[in-house]
């Protein structure tokens, strides 16, 4: 049914692209209109979630004044409204004025109809992840809290959660490989809570933090009187994890040294104080992280194969937050809810705007990145929602998100990666999902050199 549909509204005063157009999308209930005041009553009446507006509009079908005020006005009106604006009238300069007035995406004329749908059911995909937030915000997270403190909706993480799930009633070693800022902690939290060793401690090191001479004396602890200033006997970290869990972060930098100390200790599961010349058994699992590359290490002869394979009974690769479905904009509300009750009470969510650099921004400092730049803007921000410029991306990174050519292929980068992910590698059910044809999906392929 008609009703069932995702509603979309193409504002155009040529009536034969109006035609074309319409018949072009029928996955989506469309409805057409001439010019602002048909534009402004569909909007009102219908609440079309993706609009394309041609800035031509009589009674200025030759300039784009009138587009814009259909722009303005449509945005006060229905704010969270994806809209697609479309111009031959000096077509960069129109880009960056509407871009920079809240419009979604810029497409130039003439029409280029598969293009143009690619944009349209992105603008919808978009639109949707938000519906979808918005309501997880107004109610208890369901089916999105995993492992007791991980939000998330994508695929990726889900995949990931149940991999952690399945292992964490067995003893087996987990090694965690992921940039920083990805979650490692809070996935062996999680690893944690979910095994029958809940009860007993988790005890989390950084191993990249801690001076190497006083990293043994961290993992193993020292007798009273092993070195100078030991003036007391003090457990160290492994003996302190006893019937938990062990994280060892940033295992990479353990050096050589104490890595052959590691091995033992996990061989025999028995460690020495510094200083110490009796055995303590230790009961514990062992959980570690590195956002290094052990193979590369191992080649080098900086890492131990043999402890290696001890550590890493599992692995689980952890993607980047931009490689994520919906995570960004789904995690920013999550902080901006959270930062808001705490620091500022006024800040009722984001700009269609902020949504949008949100969504398209690759943060490669990942979560942790996403959740400074939240905290930071809602703190600074004098209005109820967070703008893009609250979130204070650099003059280049704001020339970045308003190269439409840039913004456009790394959007297109990211829907094929993952429809790719999510087929499993079939290319017919990818082009179906990205709602284009396989030869089209093929020369997207080529022209930015992805391997399936």
């Amino acid at each position: 049914m008609a009703d069932s549909k995702p509603k979309l509204l193409i504002v155009e005063d040529d009536l034969g692209l109006q035609k074309q157009l319409k018949w072009s999308y029928e996955n989506f209930h469309v409805m057409c209109a001439s010019n602002r005041e048909e534009a402004i009553n569909l909007l009102r009446s219908e609440e079309p979630d993706v609009v394309t507006l041609d800035l031509g509009l009589p009674p200025d079908p030759d300039g784009v004044s009138e587009g814009f005020k259909a722009l303005d006005e449509m945005l006060k009106l229905k704010p969270d409204t994806k809209i697609i604006v479309a111009s031959g009238h000096g077509a960069r300069e129109s880009a960056m004025k509407a871009i920079s007035a809240g419009a979604w995406d810029f497409y130039q004329k003439p029409v280029d109809i598969d293009e143009l749908h690619l944009i349209v059911k992105r603008a919808f995909h978009v639109r949707e992840l938000e519906l979808q937030n918005e309501k997880s915000m107004m109610a208890p997270v369901d089916g999105e809290l995993l492992l007791g403190s991980i939000i998330t909706a994508a695929p990726e993480m889900l995949k990931i959660a149940r991999t952690i799930e399945r292992v964490a009633s067995t003893g087996v070693s987990v090694l965690l490989l992921g940039a920083s800022g990805t979650g490692k902690e809070l996935l062996a939290r999680g690893l944690h809570d979910s095994s029958d060793r809940r009860d007993k401690p988790f005890v989390a090191i950084n191993c990249g933090a801690i001076p190497e001479n006083l990293l043994e004396s961290e993992l193993f602890g020292h007798e009273k009187g092993a070195f100078t200033g030991a003036v007391k006997t003090t457990e160290g970290k492994i003996e302190l994890a006893d019937g938990g869990t062990l994280f060892l972060d940033e295992v990479g930098d353990i050096p050589l040294p104490l890595q052959v100390k590691l091995l033992r200790f996990l061989q025999e599961r028995v460690i020495e104080r510094i200083g110490g010349r009796k055995g303590i058994p230790v009961d514990v699992r062992v959980v570690c992280a590195t956002h290094q590359n052990l193979n590369k290490m191992i080649a080098d002869q900086t890492f131990r194969d043999d402890l290696f394979y001890r550590l890493a009974e599992i692995t689980v690769n952890i993607p980047p937050l931009n490689e994520r479905t919906g995570d960004a904009v789904l995690l920013a509300k999550h902080f901006l809810n959270r930062f808001a009750k705490e620091m500022n009470p006024g800040v009722k969510g984001f700009s269609a705007a902020a949504l949008t650099a949100i969504d398209q921004w690759d943060w490669p400092g990942n979560v942790r990145e996403l959740e400074n730049r939240i905290k930071r803007a809602v703190i600074m921000t004098e209005g109820k929602f967070v703008t893009a410029e609250d979130l204070e991306f650099t003059d280049d990174d704001e020339d970045l998100l308003l190269n439409l050519k840039a913004a456009r292929e790394q959007a297109d980068r990211r829907a094929i990666k993952r429809a790719i992910s999510r087929t499993e590698g079939n290319i017919s059910n990818a082009a179906k999902l990205l709602g284009i044809s396989r030869p089209t999906l093929y020369d997207l392929l080529k022209q930015y050199e992805l391997q399936v």
